[in-house]
């Protein structure tokens, strides 16, 4: 992807397309505040450092965030790297875009190694979220620009740098549902955590992709032509290339064959209304039939991350396979910013710069998260717990049902014994079987997307098996049967040691 424009002029032009009543008096003063603050500094590139705030203003403007937000990340850099403080920020600014900068200063420099950096880059990260999730925003902006001028650094700084994106970041933006910028923080630091596998894909990318561009160019034109012929109006058609470390994910998963991977390019149809998306589908299984078993429904049944819209893989022209996304327009703005886009500038809603998101628009897992991790202050138990962490909060997600139709939410992968956890302590301590789809299962079945869960109970059961631990997923669940062997070997030792028994 080519870098965005260097200049504040196109930073103003860009907030215009989304914000044309934004305060661009305001971003013009704050660039040039950064600007005189760091000058006469170089970025390693050997770039005037003012390119390094500028970056990172365009690409939350390219997430249609608004002027406070924009401001903020023009200043990021400035009280750490230059004489100006905080009060001074405060003083210029205003209290709102100095308490994002000071969240972005504590983000800041980590001089720990190894494995300390990384809980404490996951500690911090998840605290500021959890105080304003806007910070985050900043980083990610900040940490894609750090990513894409890699190439002028040490190859261990470049590496661990990559990894820590990989690992924290992209993982983190993908939980907000920030599609896009996910993304481009994977491919970014893909080629230098991998680069033997990324120049792989990169050539399977290209191959496959060489020579597709008319072939989609006139799927897309017979599309347009039959959903308007059928009263589907404004629609807008455009193919979306897939990027490179998802590809790399999904070849792995299909042991390396592309020949199994068919969404390399898809075609994004972005129409007014959820009614015209399931008239949308339905026009193009009309003219083009459908693969089985590829149908997916996001709309009904959305991603934990809040993603929506409908999927289906279908035989186009001479046969070839072809994946098509349909979706509202505010339905793409969410895929690609997630959270953020409830920060992005509305006509209808003219919302008030100055007020911070609502709490309610945080999602509930950052403060659980974050509670967590200052609960956890002994290190030892926190490098224990992290593992069963990452894989609570970054692995992608399925969605199950109890018979009464209620949503549960867990990691891929997880079991009937995860699900009664999930439910409620007492159910999964108790429960003894489990129906999946109305057939009976055992309780260390892995459990699939969109599966409905009963879980059996005998109240006369006393705990939890010690076994479960090989074979659950979740944090919760391992934590709550670890909890239950504990307190009955300690009940079991006063039992039975001299002078422990209550007198």
């Amino acid at each position: 992807m080519a870098l965005p424009p260097r200049t504040i002029e196109d930073l103003c032009n860009l907030v215009a397309t989304y914000n044309p009543e934004a305060d661009f008096a305001l971003i013009r003063r704050a660039y040039q505040y950064a600007d005189d603050a760091h000058a006469g500094q170089k970025r390693a590139t050997g770039e005037p450092y003012i390119i390094h705030p500028l970056a990172t203003a365009l690409t939350l403007a390219e997430m249609r965030l608004h002027v406070p937000i924009i401001v903020a990340g023009l200043l990021h850099d400035v009280p750490e790297d230059t004489t100006k403080t905080l009060d001074d920020l405060k003083n210029e600014f205003g209290e709102d875009v100095s308490s994002m900068v000071a969240g972005i200063t504590k983000l800041g420099k980590i001089k720990y190694r190894g494995m300390d950096r990384y809980i404490e880059n996951l500690r911090k990260m998840f605290l500021a979220m959890a105080a304003d999730v806007r910070v985050v925003f900043i980083k990610f902006a900040d940490r894609l620009h750090n990513l894409e001028t890699l190439s002028s650094i040490p190859p261990k700084k470049q590496y661990r740098i990559a990894l820590e994106s990989l690992e924290i970041y992209a993982p983190i933006a993908n939980r907000l549902g920030m599609g896009e910028i996910k993304g481009r923080l994977e491919d970014e630091a893909f080629k230098y955590v991998y680069p033997k596998e990324y120049q792989w894909v990169e050539e399977i990318a290209r191959s496959q992709r060489e020579g597709k561009q008319e072939y989609l160019e006139r799927v897309m034109k017979i599309a347009r032509q039959v959903m308007e012929e059928s009263g589907v109006k404004d629609v807008k058609i455009h193919g979306r290339a897939k990027h490179l470390y998802s590809l790399y994910l999904k070849l792995l998963k299909h042991d390396r064959n592309i020949g199994r991977v068919y969404d390399i390019i898809a075609v994004r149809v972005i129409v007014p209304t959820i009614v015209d998306c399931y008239s949308a589908l339905g026009v193009i299984h009309g003219r083009w039939s459908p693969l089985k078993g590829r149908i997916k429904d996001y709309i009904a049944q959305p991603k934990p991350n809040h993603y929506r819209s409908l999927h289906t893989t279908v035989f186009c022209e001479d046969g070839v396979i072809v994946e098509f996304q349909i979706r509202t327009p505010d339905m793409h703005i969410e895929d690609e910013f997630g959270i953020a886009a409830h920060w992005a500038y509305d006509e209808r809603k003219q919302m008030d710069d100055s007020v911070p998101v609502p709490p309610s628009k945080v999602p509930t897992w950052v403060h659980e998260l974050a509670d967590l991790h200052q609960e956890l202050a002994d290190k030892k138990q926190y490098v224990r717990s992290l593992e069963d962490l990452k894989i609570d909060v970054f692995r992608d997600r399925i969605f199950l049902f109890t018979p009464k139709g209620d949503v549960i939410d867990l990691p891929e992968e997880s079991t009937c014994v995860d699900f009664a956890y999930a439910i409620h302590t007492q159910i999964g301590n108790t429960c003894t079987a489990a129906k999946v789809n109305e057939e009976a299962s055992p309780l260390d079945r892995v459990l699939k997307n969109c599966d409905m869960v009963e879980i059996m109970t005998d109240k006369s059961r006393k705990g939890p098996n010690p076994d479960w631990l090989k074979f659950v997923k979740t944090r919760h669940a391992k934590s709550k049967i670890r909890q239950y062997a504990k307190s009955t070997i300690a009940s079991w030792i006063k039992g039975i040691l001299p002078g422990t028994k209550e007198r």
